[in-house]
């Protein structure tokens, strides 16, 4: 049996040239997933010092080990968003590596790297509105450490929160990397796109799913199977979807969306201070303070 692997060898690199599009040779290296995962973990410490890696951290020895990380950080994120910006330039411009000579890209990928990390303390603010908010919101939390350890909402926002301040630089790749690495770990999936205020809960979270466009403001929360999508996708004459449209909705403030619910649309606007019941289906805005329900369906019994 083992006298035919070269030939299956052979027979696989055959698709290499009939079946090209899902190749990445003759290109410069793409960022890494694993580095990406590192660079996320290395920002969780930074951003909730004590929790992880390092404990016994006290105000003595804080600063050295926050500033090794930043350090190693800035290092790395620069390395990994040179490649996607390569990367992106070769894509755009239909080159192979080294095509961007010209283009000192990481120098630009360092300028990136060091604006990203300047808006933690921004980061860590809103993710501490949110710690908060799961703690208001929640009767069965006992403590801010319990949902700093265990609550996956808090996961899943927390590397949205870092790869939304990525996509707002424009750094390609990276942001999509992140979101989806969390989306494996917490099934809760949030676009790198979607601007979320302060003090967000997401409580259970489990398939809940959140749209680039989406505009979320403050101290809203929402339950477990969630779906904040799109009605449609516009396209062009040609047939082709036509990016960078709104088409996701717009969650005022205050706003409860219970398990199960979908609202749907660009257009969509929940109203401050409405909630929006389980598995209500919404495709058309609701005004402030108003509560949308499903009548309840009528229960049957019968003996068995």
């Amino acid at each position: 049996m083992k006298e035919d692997l070269p030939d299956l060898t052979r027979r696989i690199l055959e698709t290499y040239q009939s079946i090209g599009k899902i190749n990445h040779l003759g290109h410069c290296p793409l960022p890494s997933l694993n580095s990406v995962i590192e660079i996320v973990d290395d920002l969780k410490e930074v951003l909730f010092p004590g929790y992880r890696r390092r404990q016994n951290l006290h105000a003595g020895n804080v600063a050295f080990h926050v500033g090794n990380l930043i350090d190693a950080l800035h290092d790395s994120l620069t390395q990994q968003i040179a490649r996607a910006l390569r990367h992106e330039h070769d894509l755009r411009h239909d080159t192979e590596c080294g095509a961007g000579n010209d283009i000192d890209f990481e120098a630009l990928g360092q300028a990136k790297a060091v604006q990203f990390l300047s808006r933690l303390p921004k980061v860590r603010g809103l993710l501490a509105s949110d710690v908060q908010a799961a703690y208001d919101g929640d009767p069965a939390a006992t403590s801010l450490d319990e949902i700093i350890f265990c609550y996956p909402g808090v996961e899943a926002i927390t590397v949205q929160r870092l790869a939304h301040e990525l996509y707002e630089l424009r750094v390609p790749i990276i942001p999509r990397m992140m979101t989806e690495w969390a989306h494996g770990r917490t099934g809760i999936d949030i676009h790198p796109g979607a601007r979320i205020g302060p003090s967000f809960f997401i409580d259970h979270g489990t398939g809940v799913v959140i749209g680039e466009t989406c505009d979320i403001a403050s101290h809203v929360t929402i339950y477990q199977g969630v779906t904040l999508g799109a009605l449609s996708f516009p396209r062009d004459a040609n047939g082709n979807i036509i990016r960078g449209k709104k088409r996701h909705p717009t969650i005022e403030d205050h706003v409860v969306i219970y398990a199960n619910a979908t609202v749907l649309g660009g257009d969509t606007v929940v109203g401050a201070g409405s909630a929006i019941g389980a598995s209500v289906s919404l495709m058309k805005s609701v005004p402030p303070k108003t509560v949308v329900t499903v009548e309840k369906p009528n229960l049957k019994f019968r003996e068995r």
